[in-house]
């Protein structure tokens, strides 16, 4: 029986294990950067498992080093560990036993499968070559995210490749998506402040009326998509928050603005700020108003790189037949993951995790979400083959 054989046939025996990790830390959710009881769990975890050097890079992440017994190349993967600010409503008995926080988005199920690769090579340390880095990753939820600090700390140097995963609920379990180059969007924000003139709303010519001249911000800003960009690429520009009065006779002196800006190419993303700012200042000083604006850039946009995801997909074939891969559409939603690939190659995948005929059909975000655990076992082959082909490469 070869290594590769003997790797996923122990995958096998420990999914019991996996699953019950999984389970626990859905009962224990923490939010971004809260992730103190998350991180030790997952330190005390990997410490008993043996063969790894274990750290904690930041306060709330941790990371384990497991060096082979031979020289080679070194692979990172990653898992993100943190929850979200939802009121869980699943009605499991291992629902979250922290109000208002939940395991909406899957990172339960990313650190268990993750937790488990590492025991299955930790076992077969001798015959490795090269190194793995196993990164639990804090605050993937909340900008600025954990990934820029991760990396600050030194979690990527000397890498060569870097991978990572995401559970998918709206994909059938048994399913495994790929895709090279650009897979999901930079999720950047703009706050706006137009400053009028307020007055009674029955002598609206003694004013400078900052909602009618917020309307047309709003609207002229949807041109920077439809008239300005080439409608090849893809862009959101969205309003999402328009603040502004207190009754229904008085017209408000100013008003706030703010929303997101989504795109997959980096000239583009700084393109746009600057046409935003154009249309605020021209819109404005027509009407003899003043702004402030303030532009945030997230996370930069996530792009596979094409020789990493090949291998990933020759081994979901290898292991699950064609059917099993799919490729993914590029969705303008984000992940800081996009911040280890830019300092090595690597890619993202995912993992079918849904299961109609168990009701398991929410979407992430939801307070009905959850994983089909079967899910679990499927990411830890995925990622123990591949991790050995590209120790090889």
């Amino acid at each position: 029986m070869t290594l590769a054989q003997r790797l996923l046939e122990r995958a096998e025996e420990i999914q019991s294990e996996v699953i019950d990790w999984r389970r626990y830390l859905h009962q224990h959710p923490e939010l971004s950067f809260e992730e103190s009881k998350t991180a030790y769990y997952i330190e005390e975890t990997l410490c008993a498992m043996g063969h790894m050097e274990v750290s904690r890079p930041t306060p709330t992440s941790v990371m384990a080093r497991l060096i082979g017994s031979r020289p080679g190349k070194v692979l990172a993967i990653r898992a993100d560990i943190d929850a979200l600010p939802i009121e869980e409503d699943t009605g499991l008995p291992y629902s979250s036993g922290n109000p208002g926080v939940m395991h909406a988005c899957g990172h339960d199920g990313h650190t268990a499968t993750v937790l488990g690769v590492a025991k299955v090579m930790a076992e077969h340390q001798a015959e490795l070559e090269g190194e793995i880095r196993f990164i639990f990753q804090h605050a993937e939820e909340l900008p600025p995210g954990g990934a820029e600090e991760m990396i600050a700390a030194g979690v990527m140097t000397d890498v060569d490749t870097v991978i990572g995963a995401h559970l998918q609920s709206p994909v059938e379990v048994g399913k495994v998506g790929v895709v090279a180059g650009p897979m999901l969007a930079s999720p950047d924000t703009f706050y706006i402040t137009i400053n009028g003139k307020g007055g009674h709303a029955a002598e609206p010519h003694r004013v400078i009326d900052s909602i009618a001249i917020g309307a047309q911000v709003v609207n002229n800003l949807q041109h920077i998509v439809s008239r300005h960009v080439n409608p090849m690429d893809p862009l959101v520009v969205s309003v999402t928050k328009f603040i502004g009065g207190h009754t229904h006779n008085v017209i408000p002196g100013s008003v706030e603005l703010c929303g997101t800006v989504r795109c997959m190419d980096l000239e583009l993303r700084d393109e746009v700020p600057k046409r935003m700012k154009q249309i605020i200042e021209g819109i404005t000083s027509a009407h003899g108003a003043t702004f402030e604006f303030r532009y945030e850039y997230g996370y930069r946009p996530l792009i596979n790189h094409e020789s990493v995801t090949k291998t990933i997909a020759e081994t979901i074939q290898e292991l699950y037949g064609e059917e099993a891969l799919y490729t993914i559409k590029p969705s303008m939603a984000a992940d800081d993951f996009s911040a280890y690939l830019n300092s090595a190659p690597g890619t993202y995948f995912n993992i079918g995790a849904g299961r109609k005929e168990k009701g398991i059909i929410y979407p992430h975000h939801h307070p009905k979400f959850t994983i089909d655990e079967e899910a679990l076992l499927i990411g830890m082959k995925v990622f123990i083959s591949s991790a050995l082909k590209l120790l090889a490469k």
